[in-house]
This record gives structure tokens, sequence and C-alpha cells, in this order.
């Protein structure tokens, strides 16, 4: 049972929000037009407006310029009659020149390996190039192109993370980045958190299904998003109807294969007068590899959008995933558990106004409600049996343990943001002013099904940041800090920086050279079972401090031969103090608490690579180096998590390569991943204990054949070379996975 005082208001803050909402809309004014001045916009070959390109106007081989705003729009001083050509550059983009003229719009072909606009570094639209951070962007193009269903087989090749999974998918799904804990990455939906309270949040059943793109920054950002953001951030961006087309867009897609498995998919969007509308829906089933492991998963996802006027719109997003899955448990250390089960019920549902008042000035809020509904049941008790484990037996018997309990989560969240740009032109440079502030209620009901027994928990959360960005030609620069007040905690401040300088610019002979450097911290909230458990097994603690981090990076970005390659070297350097462990009290009764006790470190490198050498080739390659170390530990002697070993179940290497071929109707994909081996635990059931997991190599591939305009046929190979290998110990993946469908689309 927990229990927790109803949550303060967090009246302070509150004069501080109102007279900074004062002064922002004060400066939201529009911009007189003056008579003689260059107006347009920079696109990508979509239509897409491009932000932060650099638009300089060249007279008589001179030239003065400014970047686009968010919406790609820039406006330069000079008189169109005189004479001169317009430049347009960003990199990731081919550079561009065009007439002059009063109103110009400015299209930039992607060079062969191209660049990406993120907003999760920084909660406005930047180029990955300018932003400082590590990123790592999935497209609407890579997620067709992978055919990855569900999210965590998706982010497990993003370099520094570490994917765990107890079996098949569906069971329980962990990520660690750069040696953090699981529960230290943010999860967002269209800015919208996922996480419960604490940061917990496992990927078993979250989906790609209608999702424009993936993106995922490594490094303390709890500076923009408060709590949790200990290690990295992962936004996922719904797909928005394309207005530019006059009918509906409908879609479809069936694939089967291996261990039954099932994947459909359906969607429709489209656009009338000022609305827009979107909606898929999907289920995916899979028996999985061992008895009692089926799978049945189904998302809807909405996406409807209506424009007030040429300056604000309104937008609802809503999303559902609902999942319910066998949980067998150790498989390769016996028999499994046959009535055990894992059910989940996800919603998420949120509208958003946003308004670019002028060039100057644009403001958006928004209202959100995430619940989610998670039950573990197990209700007859299965023989009890012996362990055996490669010529291991165990020193017990393994045994059954009743249970049937649930949590009910609601969080709500309400966020305003206003940005400001100062200034804008070839002195001053572009400067751009954000402020935000966000609040969060989380409501949480634990509930024990057997004794019919509820026990509520809630916590208010409030926070307010500032951040500027200020950019040069050469030089770009990234500050902010943000004041945290937790009902748990306290107050606390975390504060960003970065820096990048472009060493080099393009020229024939070689490619864009960038330096980058980063540094932040962050912050997370414990847990409700840490504070508030009352069971003396785990007994929690409500004087608890926040667990911080410190982060900090460098690196180099180095283009060759006209944008056909790109690598990218990153140090990084974290620190994770105030770790919360369990503490046994009384070993005679198994008594524990919980105190902030541990220390631990992450620091390596990570090493990227892509290449477009021709036309019809593309190649990517990735490694990570990682010396996770125990620095301080109440427990020292612990064989797993004592002073001076490595951090559990986060792998010294691991790396991951690929490469695409598309040729003419037909794109084949080959991919491999591999994990070095990693710290893992029997916890005590064999003699010799296990405290090491030997690692393992993945290899998959996908093809698709355009059959005509409206139907593409798909073959997808997971685990190719059928390797089996237990991640962690004992539980048992799925061995070579064979599917076979088609994509229809109108």
């Amino acid at each position: 049972m927990f229990f927790l005082r109803p949550g303060r208001l967090g009246a302070a803050l509150r004069p501080l929000c109102v007279s900074s909402l004062l002064v922002l809309l004060s400066l939201g004014i529009s911009r007189p037009a003056r008579a003689a001045e260059i107006t347009g916009q920079v696109v990508d070959a979509s239509g897409r407006a491009l932000p932060r390109a650099y638009v300089q106007v060249i007279v008589d081989l001179r030239g003065a310029g400014v970047f686009t705003d968010e919406s790609g729009r820039f406006v330069l001083n000079v008189d169109p009659s005189i004479g001169c050509r317009l430049e347009a550059s960003l990199t990731g983009f081919e550079t561009t020149a065009v007439p002059c003229g009063r109103e110009t719009q400015i299209m930039l072909p992607v060079a062969p390996v191209h660049e990406n606009v993120i907003v999760s570094a920084t909660r406005t639209d930047v180029p990955t190039s300018q932003a400082g951070a590590s990123a790592t962007v999935f497209t609407a193009g890579d997620l067709a192109r992978l055919q990855k269903p569900l999210l965590a087989d998706l982010l497990a090749s993003t370099p520094g993370a570490m994917l765990i999974r107890n079996g098949g998918p569906g069971t329980v799904t962990s990520l660690f980045v750069r040696g953090g804990e699981s529960n230290y990455n943010k999860v967002l939906l269209d800015g919208v958190p996922l996480n419960e309270p604490g940061g917990t949040f496992y990927l078993n059943n979250l989906t790609t299904e209608n999702l424009d793109r993936v993106e995922i920054v490594r490094g303390a950002y709890s500076s923009l998003f408060g709590s949790d953001a200990m290690a990295s951030v992962i936004q996922l961006v719904t797909k928005r109807p394309d207005r530019g087309s006059s009918q509906p867009q409908v879609s479809g897609q069936i694939d089967g294969g291996t261990y039954g498995t099932l994947h459909t998919t359906a969607s429709v969007s489209g656009a009338a007068g000022p609305f827009d509308y979107g909606f898929a829906g999907a289920r995916f089933d899979s028996d999985n590899r061992v008895p009692n492991s089926a799978l049945t998963n189904n998302t809807l996802s909405a996406n409807l959008g209506v424009a007030l006027n040429d300056t604000a719109s309104l937008r609802f997003i809503g999303r559902a995933e609902r999942e319910h899955v066998g949980t067998p448990g150790q498989t390769a250390f016996g028999r499994p558990d046959l009535d055990a089960f894992f059910e989940r019920h996800d919603g998420v549902a949120s509208i958003q106004f946003d308004q670019r008042s002028s060039p100057t000035f644009h403001q958006r809020a928004s209202y959100s409600l995430a619940s989610s509904y998670q039950q573990s049941t197990d209700l007859t008790t299965d023989p009890p049996f012996t362990a055996m484990y490669q010529g291991r037996v165990a020193l017990f018997q393994s045994s059954d343990f009743l249970n049937d309990s649930a949590n009910r989560l609601h969080r709500h969240h309400a966020d305003y943001q206003a940005d400001v740009r100062l200034a804008s032109d070839s002195k001053a440079g572009d400067q751009l002013l954000t402020i935000l502030g966000d609040w969060d209620g989380e409501r949480v009901t634990a509930i024990n099904r057997r004794t019919s027994v509820d026990t509520p928990n809630s916590r208010d959360n409030y926070g307010v940041a500032v951040q500027e960005q200020m950019l040069w030609r050469r030089v770009f620069v990234t500050a902010g800090g943000r004041v945290e007040r937790n009902e748990s905690f306290g107050t606390a401040f975390v504060p960003r920086g970065t820096i990048v300088y472009v060493a080099h610019q393009r020229s024939p002979q070689f490619g864009e050279t960038l330096i980058k450097a980063s540094a932040g911290t962050g912050v997370k909230e414990p847990t409700l079972l840490q504070s508030f458990s009352v069971s003396s097994f785990f007994l929690g603690n409500p004087d608890l401090k926040p667990e911080r981090s410190r982060s900090a990076e460098v690196g180099i970005e180095q283009r060759f031969a006209a944008d056909r390659a790109k690598v990218e070297l990153t140090y990084f350097n974290n620190r994770f103090s105030d770790v919360i462990q369990l503490i046994t009290t009384n070993p005679a009764t198994f008594e524990a608490k919980y105190f902030n006790t541990g220390v631990t470190r992450g620091r390596g490198l990570e090493l990227t690579a892509e290449a477009a050498p021709v036309r019809f080739l593309r190649a990517r390659a990735g490694y990570t180096m990682l010396d996770g170390k125990v620095v301080e530990s109440a427990i020292p002697g612990d064989t797993v998590f004592g002073l001076g070993h490595e951090l559990f179940r986060r792998p010294r290497h691991s790396g991951s390569v690929g490469a695409t071929v598309t040729w003419q109707r037909i794109t084949g994909d080959l991919s491999g991943m591999f994990v070095g081996k990693f710290v893992d635990s029997d916890f005590g059931l064999f003699s010799p204990s296990f405290s090491e997991n030997p690692g393992h190599s993945v290899w998959d591939t996908r093809v698709s054949v355009v059959v005509t305009r409206q139907l593409t046929a798909l073959l997808t190979i997971e685990n190719l070379t059928n390797r089996d290998y237990s991640e962690p110990l004992g539980y048992q993946p799925l061995l070579r996975t064979i599917r076979v469908g088609a994509r229809v689309g109108f």
C-alpha cells in the first residue's frame, strides 16, 4: 500500500508564468513590411519547410544573409530591383541559387547523405547539424523500409543503446542508454509524456504504426523536459495528413508467417477546407516461441486539425494500444508457466493550440491526458521444478507465486511555450528566445485484485524553463535552464548548453567539418513504490532525494566526397548520482528499504558512418564502446552490483551495420546488430552462479517489390541465421522469423 499527501499548487511559480506570458504577448506584434526587402521560403523537394537554412543575397560577389525561421521563411532588407541573386544552403542539402524577387521560393534538393530536422533537442525545429546533440532519427521512409511493427526493434540499432527483452515480442522490454538505468529515458508522443511516475516506461507493445518519424537524443535533457530526461529523450511524431492532395488517401497492409504471425494495418487521411484528418488502425498477433507466450496487440491512432485563421490552428491527437501476452517465465531454465499473463491498455489524448502571430513571435499551448492500465495475473499453481541450464543444476527448486495485481495511471500534462525572435541579421546573427512552463498531475492507483484493495497516490510537478539559441554563419550556440518544482523532492535547477563550430565549410575538395560540444544535468523523481511502499520487503522512503545525472560530450562530424559520405565520432561522459537502491536492513527476515546510496558512470565512444557512393546503394554503421562502472555502492561486496563492477546488462561493446540497395522496382535491405558480453545474473539460482551473458549477433533482411503503382509485395526475414541466444539469462527470443505480405495504397 502507498500513501502520498495531496499535491501543493506551486503558487510561487504562477506570477512568473503570468508575467512572462504578458511580456511575450506584447512582443508578438506584427512587424510592418519595409519598402525595399526580399521575402521568401526555403523548402525541400517535397515542399516541407526547412528551418535555419542560411539565405544570403549576393551583389557584386559580396553578400549578407539570414537564417530561415521555423516555417522556412526569410526576410532580407535589399531592394530586388538592383539586380542580385539569392543563395540558400543547409548541411545535408545541395546549395541552390536563384534570381532575386519580391517573394521567392527556394527548393533545396537533398544531398546523397541528407540532413534531418528534429524538435526534441530544443523543443523547436532544428537541423541535427546545428543542434549540437547526439541524435538518431528514423524517418517515414525508414519506417516503411525497415518494416518493424514494434518500436523496441527499431530503437535496438541506436548507438549507445542496449535493448533487453524478456523473451518474445510483447514481454517486458527495457532500454538502457549510455550507461543509464532503464527509467532514465523520457518518452514523448507529440510532446505528451508517457512515462509512469519515476520514469518507468516499458517498450513492450508500443508500435511504429501511423508515425511520421521517431527521434532519440542522447544525454541529459531535464532542462527542457523536467524529471526523467536523465540519459535520453525518445519522441514519436504522428503522421499528419497531406493537405496537398485533393482526394482522401487510403492504404493498408497485411503480412504474416512464422510463429503464426499476422500483421494488418489500415489508414485513411485527407483534407477539406480548413479541416484535415487522419485515422489508422493496426493489429499484430504472434504465437511466439514457447507455450503461453502468444501476443495480441491492437493500435488505434487519430490526428485531426482545423485552421482557425491564417496564423492559428487547433489539433487533436489520440492513440491507443491494447496488449495481451502470456508470460511463461525463464523457459531456458525449465518448464513454462502455463497460465500467467500480462495485459496492458494505454491511451493518449491531447489538444494543441498553435499560433504564429508574426514573423517574430510563435506560441503554442496544449493539454493532454495519458492513461495506462496494467494487469499481471497468475492464479494457478504450477508444480515446482528444478532448473537446469548449460549443464548446471539449480541449488533449489523453483516454485510458482500466485499474483493478481494491477496499476491504473492517469497523467495530466499542460504546457505553454513561446518563441520570440530577438534578432535576425548578418551582424547580430539569429537569436531565438524560448520561455516555457509545464505542469504534470500524476495519479496512480495500485490495485490488489485478490483482496479488492485499491491504494491511490498522487503527485503534482511544475517547471519553468528559458532557452536562447544564437546562430551565426559558422557558430551555433544553445543555452538554457529549468527550475523544476517536484512535490516529492522539492526544487531543482537543471541547466544545459551546446555549441557547434563549422571548422571547415563545404568545398569541392572536402566536405563540411563540424565540431560540437554539450553539457547538461538531469533529474529524476523516485517511483511511488520507492517513496511510499509499506511492505517490509521493499519499504518505501519518503525522504528520498532525486536521482541526478551530469552529462558531457564532445564530437566531430566530417563529410566527404560531395556529401556522399559522413563520419561522426563522439566522446561522452555521464555520471549518475544519488542512485536509489534497495538495501537489506534485516538479513534474518529479508526486510529491506530504499536509500540514495549509489553512484555510477557511463563514459565511452560512439562512432557512426553513412555512405551513398552510388545512386542505388546506401550503407550505414555504428559502434559504441561503453566504460560503465559502479563508483559508489552501499553493497560493495555484491557480485553483481558491488563497487567497481561493470554496469548490469550494459555491454562494453555493441554496434550495427546495414545496407540498402534500390534497383528499379526492387528495394533490398540487410542489417546486422552485435552485442558483446555483459554482466548478467541468475541471482543465486545455480552453483557456480552465472554472472555473464556472452552476447550475440542477429541479422535481418527485407525486400519490397513495387508490382504496380498501388501494390507493393513484401518479404521480411528476422534472425536470418537462426541464432539461439538468451537475453537476459533464461529468456528465449524468437528464432528465424519469415513474414510475407503486401501493401496497397490509393
